[in-house]
This record gives structure tokens, sequence and C-alpha cells, in this order.
């Protein structure tokens, strides 16, 4: 059986390499997936982007009954998406929520998340380090099945 895991980013993030590079750094979200890729070449990772709330939510939808995981970076709608999270807690495939940066440490407005408590945790600047070990926090939860 392989394992599929879905890595979902939210607005913005397809900027990383060249939005506020002291902040997310300087290398693309397609060099780190090539990396990720590499990493963990024995499962399959499926990668989405979307600046749109409606598109998040629908991709949850879709893959949330079908990977073993799902790997969600919802970028600024953790701070303001009750409909995000209510999408996370409607689906059955383990959500870890990832962020690049230290939301606790940044803007007062960012320190809430409303998926928090929905997810099966959350990694909270890590840098893009933290999505390696997001699909390994998924890859243990697959052992315990």
């Amino acid at each position: 059986m392989s394992v599929r895991i879905a890595i979902i980013n939210g607005p913005n993030l397809n900027l990383v390499g060249t939005r506020e590079p002291e902040i997310y750094g300087n290398r693309t979200f397609d060099e780190i997936l090539d990396d990720l890729r590499k990493d963990f070449s024995e499962i399959t990772l499926e990668y989405y982007q979307s600046n749109h709330e409606g598109q998040l939510i629908d991709w949850l939808h879709m893959l949330g009954f079908l990977v073993d995981g799902i790997v969600l970076n919802p970028g600024g709608y953790s701070h303001t998406s009750i409909a995000l999270r209510d999408a996370v807690a409607a689906v059955t495939s383990p959500v870890v929520e990832v962020h690049i940066s230290d939301i606790k440490a940044r803007e007062p407005f960012r320190h809430h998340s409303y998926l928090e408590d929905v997810c099966a945790t959350s990694i909270i600047g890590r840098g893009v380090q933290g999505y390696a070990e997001a699909i390994q926090f998924l890859l243990g939860e697959q052992d315990r099945d």
C-alpha cells in the first residue's frame, strides 16, 4: 500500500522565495517540494496552492477522505477562517497545520489560529523544515494504524 500525503498551501505562499525572504527564505516552494519528494521518495506527495479560501476548502473536501494525511499551511486564513476550520474538522484524514514563521512571535492578530484545535498537531516557526516534520508526524500516524 502506497502512502499518499497532500500538501496544501494557502494565500501568498506561491510567493515563497521572493516574498519577505527574511521571514520565508529565498528558495521557491517548487525547490522545497523537490527536496521533500527526494527525502520522502517512498511516498506520494501531492501539492496544491491557492490564494482563494473556497478552493482550499474544496481541496480539503476532495482529498480529506482519500489521502493518508494533509499538510496544510493556511497562511493568513488560519487567523480568520472559521469555514476552513470547519472543513478540516469535517474530513477523516489527519491534518497538520504548518507555518513557516512563528505566528506567536509576529503581530498580535496572528497569534490565534482557528485551526489549531481541529488539526492533529501544529508545527509553527520551524521554517520550511516544518513541512518535513509534518510529513514525519503523518508517517508516524500511519505506523499506528
